[in-house]
């Protein structure tokens, strides 16, 4: 899917720079209710045993524990940062290490572990995002359900920066899903209007926001205004429309035969 050679991320660092800044992110936000909406765990009967791939800071796994204390939870992510960060904040979790390019590493009693799991704002960043979902399927149960979601519409200045290979389509991810051997349930697009007129002022902003972003300041009067603004308008959003720059999906592990 990707052409030519790309720069490893270097997302220790990243965790680094960006994790006060991505913790005000109204988007953060605004995808949160998507995921829980996605994940049905209310709806579920017995146990709930959930792997976030990807789990970066661990802010998405909080939200998931104190939403749900009993239920079980395993991050996994590249960065050893972010492994550390997301365990300090989440102490009843369980958190690795794990490049999604091999062969999963977990203890092996998280094989066919997972009843659910999530995997928000990832495969954009990788060069294969196939062998990524085949090595992670590994961890899901049989019938257990995997949420995605993923980019559309343009690529910022700011996305190049943290490394995003590719924004999807509706087609492109359902595509994606059933190619990686899983059962395709929905695919759809989220946040229309005002995620899509967010988006279009991140690409506007061009190298100024990285800087921002980074914490090379405080941030603009302006752009904590905007934040705010935005926060307020997501409610106004689209949950489920082909326009929306909001991808969210979800597929199952396919169930053995009887």
């Amino acid at each position: 899917m990707q052409a030519g050679p790309t720069t490893p991320d270097d997302w220790n660092r990243h965790w680094s720079q960006y994790a006060e800044t991505n913790a005000l992110n109204p988007a953060q936000v605004y995808r949160r209710r998507l995921i829980f909406d996605g994940l049905a765990l209310d709806a579920t009967k017995g146990p709930r045993r959930v792997l976030e791939i990807g789990s970066g800071q661990g802010e998405l796994s909080r939200e998931i524990k104190g939403r749900y204390p009993d239920l079980e939870l395993v991050g996994v992510d590249l960065s050893q940062t972010g492994v550390d960060i997301a365990q300090a904040k989440v102490p009843d979790g369980a958190f690795f290490q794990q490049d999604l390019m091999q062969p999963m590493a977990v203890p092996e009693r998280y094989h066919g572990w997972a009843t659910h799991a999530v995997c928000s704002e990832v495969l954009e960043h990788l060069d294969d995002p196939l062998t990524a979902l085949k090595n992670v399927r590994t961890c899901l149960a049989p019938g257990g359900r995997l949420l995605v979601t993923v980019p559309a519409g343009p690529i910022s200045a700011f996305d190049r920066h943290i490394g995003h290979r590719r924004h999807f389509t509706p087609d492109s991810l359902g595509e994606l899903l059933r190619a990686a051997g899983l059962e395709l349930e929905t695919v759809h697009g989220a946040g229309f209007p005002f995620f899509n007129l967010y988006r279009l002022l991140v690409v506007a902003r061009g190298r100024k926001l990285i800087g921002e972003a980074a914490g090379a300041g405080a941030l603009p009067l302006t752009a904590r205004a905007a934040i705010r603004t935005f926060s307020w308008l997501f409610e106004l959003n689209s949950a489920r429309t082909l326009r929306g720059w909001q991808l969210v999906a979800t597929a199952l592990e396919p169930k053995k035969p009887s």
